[in-house]
């Protein structure tokens, strides 16, 4: 095991996209992890399948790399705000962090969020400009662009004065000028071993862990991942495990197994010093933010407070007439244990019941919530859920709602339109930057404005247009904000949609299913071109007469059906509408499916208005 000035911790941090997990990639192959033969993956770190599809970080991830003597923990991080309270209790681990940006991007919201939180901490940063190669490169001023984010959040002199690598991450090269050529990664690894310090811990004294992530594994239980902030850790110890926040809490453990990272694998060891990142199980309840210390000196260490959740949604359980037929778990039972199983790995998630059938399930944003919603259907558990509300806060006797930074890098014929839709959500444009042939635009915008407006935000650019948003700050209410301008085509009766029936439905705006998809009553099947909601009969099937006449035998020609993605249905979805996800299906519908209720209900709404 490498003694303690010979570890170094480590947390790459930056914007989604800008090549994290491939610069890990490129450090696990020339730091001698893998055989010369060996078959590897691209992004091995993502190893979740929705990770894989998606492109996306969602869980930190540890490993490890040798370089020379030393040994370097590395950590991965997410890149999406949603996933930020992963990112928060990370840097508690490490000693240093690396900051990924895109040469040609520059630093984006995320970047300042992360970055913040590091120099919050107090952490050594190292800058790697990545995708040097990229054509669209402007290593220069997204230099400048990284001096001046330091800057405005107050960097120390030290941090101000950070080391500066140039690397690309796909190609695996690293250098310390802007016009060298690279030729391996040394430089970044160089820079890492003399600008991050080693861990501080005495060897000596009591041991204290502070639990900084949890793994889960179906043999052992819960796997608590933190680092050795003093003493030395041992396999079969007695522990006293407290908390920081809450006194009260003091209970004995013990520690049955114990792993130090190695490359991509878990390797069990029977001790660790002071500095180690490690791995331990045998305690059924540890949570995050727990520290683990000897029983003769319990000193709990004081754990980063996650941000409070933005938005929140709720998980029912599914009662629509098609209930039960594709999931495996549909009862409140099956909900509420899975719900309750994801809360031991996700601290940002908050579940409270709402009586016996449904749960009021709070996240840090539209994304968060949606990946938990994704990996629920993959399982096979069947469940409706409401549209997002967001979550706010009272300051000052004045109700606050969260508002985000929201940055759009857009094609300067697309600036007016996209300029034109923040100011309907309540946006104000705070910066406009020219960027060759493109626009950068920066707005503080409510989170409920920014609901619904990706993909309109994507048809508005045709597809060219990047945004992204990170919390900022709470503020008074903005007022109403209209979120969308049309209504649902909605089904009469229950049966199979046929041609005649869509053909007849598709002049009144565009469908969601396609001839054959069983249907019942209530259920939305298309988008009304007007701005009211239409019931319509998709099962209306021809009648068939011996009589023949011009006209009668045209052929109905359909337009294909639009598939909307979980995330597209949660940004349709009207506040009296459910999403009804199954493991196969993805269902919008009334609340209430009644025609003849919903009718009355609209006229008492109507009378109350007037």
């Amino acid at each position: 095991m490498a003694t303690q000035d010979h570890i170094r911790n480590i947390a790459i941090i930056a914007h989604v996209d800008h090549g994290k997990t491939t610069l890990v990639d490129e450090m696990l192959k020339q730091g001698g992890i893998y055989r010369e033969n060996q078959a590897t993956v691209d992004r091995v770190m993502d190893s979740g399948d929705l990770e894989r599809e998606r492109g996306i970080t969602i869980l930190a991830k540890n490993t490890s790399v040798h370089y020379k003597d030393y040994k370097i923990n590395i950590v991965d991080t997410p890149g999406h705000a949603d996933f930020g309270g992963e990112v928060e209790r990370i840097l508690k681990m490490v000693d240093g962090v690396i900051l990924l940006v895109d040469a040609a991007e520059g630093p984006m919201p995320q970047t300042r969020f992360v970055l913040q939180k590091a120099l919050e901490l107090g952490h050594k940063v190292i800058v790697a400009v990545n995708k040097v190669d990229k054509p669209d490169a402007r290593v220069h001023e997204v230099m400048d662009e990284v001096l001046e984010l330091l800057l405005d959040l107050d960097a120390t002199d030290e941090q101000f004065n950070s080391p500066t690598v140039f690397c690309s991450g796909r190609q695996g090269t690293a250098s310390y000028g802007p016009d060298e050529v690279g030729t391996d990664l040394t430089p970044l690894f160089e820079t890492i071993i003399k600008y991050i310090d080693a861990p501080t811990g005495d060897d000596e004294g009591p041991m204290q862990l502070l639990v900084s992530s949890i793994d889960y594994n179906e043999y052992v239980g819960r796997i608590a991942v933190g680092r050795v902030e003093r003493g030395v850790i041992k396999v079969n110890q007695e522990v006293m495990i407290c908390d920081y926040h809450n006194p009260d809490v003091k209970q004995k453990g013990k520690v049955v197994a114990l792993y130090e990272y190695d490359g991509l694998s878990k390797k069990p060891i029977q001790e660790a010093h002071a500095g180690e990142i490690v791995a331990l199980s045998g305690m059924a309840d540890i949570t995050i933010g727990r520290t683990l210390c000897a029983p003769e000196a319990v000193e709990p260490l004081p754990f980063v407070k996650i941000s409070d959740p933005t938005i929140e949604m709720t998980f029912a359980v599914n009662d629509s007439p098609f209930a039960g037929r594709e999931g495996k778990f549909v009862t409140s039972r099956n909900l509420r244990d899975r719900l309750e199983k994801e809360l031991l790995k996700d601290v940002s998630l908050h579940v409270t019941e709402q009586g016996t059938d449904a749960f009021n399930v709070a996240g840090r944003g539209e994304m968060h919530l949606s990946i938990l919603m994704e990996t629920m259907r993959r399982e096979g558990y069947e469940f409706s859920v409401s549209t997002p509300h967001v979550l706010t806060k009272e300051i000052d006797g004045k109700i606050c709602e969260p508002i985000e930074r929201m940055v759009a890098d857009v094609p300067e014929d697309c600036m007016g339109t996209v300029i034109e839709k923040m100011g309907r959500r309540k946006g104000d444009l705070l910066a406009m930057t020219p960027m060759g042939s493109r626009y950068r635009l920066e707005f503080m915008v409510p989170s409920r404005g920014l609901f619904g407006y990706r993909n309109e935000f994507l048809t508005d650019t045709k597809g060219e247009g990047i945004m992204s948003s990170v919390l900022e700050d709470y503020a008074p209410m903005k007022g109403a904000i209209e979120r969308r301008l049309t209504g649902s085509l909605i089904s009469f009766e229950t049966g199979e949609a046929c041609a005649y029936g869509l053909g007849a439905a598709q002049e009144r705006g565009s469908l969601l299913i396609g001839p054959g998809t069983e249907v019942y009553a209530g259920m939305v099947v298309g988008i009304c071109s007007r701005n009211e909601d239409m019931t319509v009969n998709v099962c209306k099937k021809k009648q068939l007469t011996n009589m023949r006449a011009a006209g009668s035998d045209d052929a109905v020609r359909l337009v294909p059906p639009r598939n909307f993605s979980l995330e597209q249905c949660l940004e349709f979805l009207a506040d009296d509408e459910l999403l009804e996800c199954t493991p196969k299906s993805l269902r919008i519908r009334k609340r209430e499916l009644d025609h003849a209720t919903r009718m009355r209900q609209l006229m008492k709404k109507r009378a109350a208005e007037n």
